[in-house]
């Protein structure tokens, strides 16, 4: 058989990647009037997902400091599981401000209603994120920030007595910025992040890997000044850490009812959606619930037609102050 000579060969296969370029070109949508702005990673799936499942709205899971996106694995599979669509973009960590702005490029993206949840420092991200965007129906707070105008982590802390962050010193390290300026972050020192953040509740092996897997904090994040909160016009739930040894139960329950939250308490460490995964998604599907118009069915009713408490002794949490139950 006679080979074909080098040049038609190297001519077939441009001309076959080439097609396979175009094709995958074509399957991208671009949007001319869209909101200036990082294009995260996910919004297509996230696009396609609220568009297949209708009425429910898509979860936005967003971390805090010295962790990453994957702490939220254990929540994402039950949310999927009970079919809403879920995303959970990284978080920065480089300053309260850009993160918020990142978040809120996340949320643009993306058409229908969204419950937006934070952790940590994710709470105090949301609460700057979520602002004039129509699309967020509830925020959800997990032993997480939410800070007033001119509140900053720095300052809320100091106003909390009882937290072991102090004890455990962060390990500062110093990185070159544009334009010449110098940064300074924050890790939090590997042999004490098991028992600050997680109470040593987890099996040591898993607890080694988050420590040395967490992303440091940039100081701009812990001293610069919260805007306007978003928890001013959108219902927001909160969860309090009952045994939290990063923010302080008693910080957290302040935070809450400022925020005039519905409120509940659970008993478990900072990282709590590790260790208490399903009271997380109880009370994140409990948000969805309550702002979804229509209403997002439920395997039934108690009372006069009414819907379930998710705030009952059965999901294992403990109420505060209810109001839509």
């Amino acid at each position: 058989m006679r080979r074909e000579p080098e040049v038609i060969r190297h001519a077939r296969t441009a001309g076959l990647v080439a097609a396979v370029t175009v094709a995958l070109l074509s399957t991208i949508a671009f949007t001319p009037n869209a909101k200036a702005g990082p294009a995260p990673a996910g919004t297509a799936y996230a696009q396609a997902a609220a568009d297949r499942h209708g009425v429910k709205p898509t979860i936005v899971l967003v971390h805090g400091a010295w962790a990453d996106a994957a702490g939220w694995t254990p929540v994402v599979e039950r949310l999927e599981k009970a079919g809403f669509p879920v995303m959970a973009p990284p978080n920065p960590l480089r300053g309260l401000d850009s993160d918020a702005q990142y978040i809120s490029a996340v949320l643009h993206q993306i058409s229908g209603p969204v419950v937006l949840v934070g952790h940590s420092y994710g709470g105090a991200v949301i609460t700057n994120a979520a602002v004039g965007n129509p699309n967020v129906k509830a925020l959800v707070y997990i032993a997480a920030f939410a800070p007033a105008q001119g509140d900053s982590l720095a300052s809320l802390n100091g106003s909390a007595p009882g937290r072991s962050i102090p004890a455990v010193p962060a390990i500062p390290t110093s990185y070159p910025q544009p334009g010449g300026s110098t940064g300074t972050e924050l890790t939090i020192n590997p042999a004490k992040y098991p028992a600050v953040f997680l109470n040593n509740q987890l099996p040591p092996a898993q607890e080694q890997a988050l420590a040395a897997e967490q992303k440091p904090l940039s100081l701009d994040a812990v001293t610069e000044p919260s805007g306007t909160p978003a928890w001013q016009t959108i219902p927001s739930w909160y969860m309090v850490a009952k045994n939290d040894r990063a923010i302080a139960p008693d910080l957290e329950r302040f935070m809450a009812t400022r925020a005039d939250a519905h409120t509940i308490e659970v008993n478990g460490p900072h990282l709590i959606m590790l260790t208490n995964p399903g009271a997380v998604t109880t009370l994140v599907e409990q948000a969805a619930r309550a702002t979804a118009h229509p209403p997002i069915p439920t395997s039934g009713t108690t009372g006069a037609g009414r819907q379930p408490c998710d705030y009952c002794p059965r999901a294992g949490l403990t109420p505060i102050r209810l109001r839509t139950c």
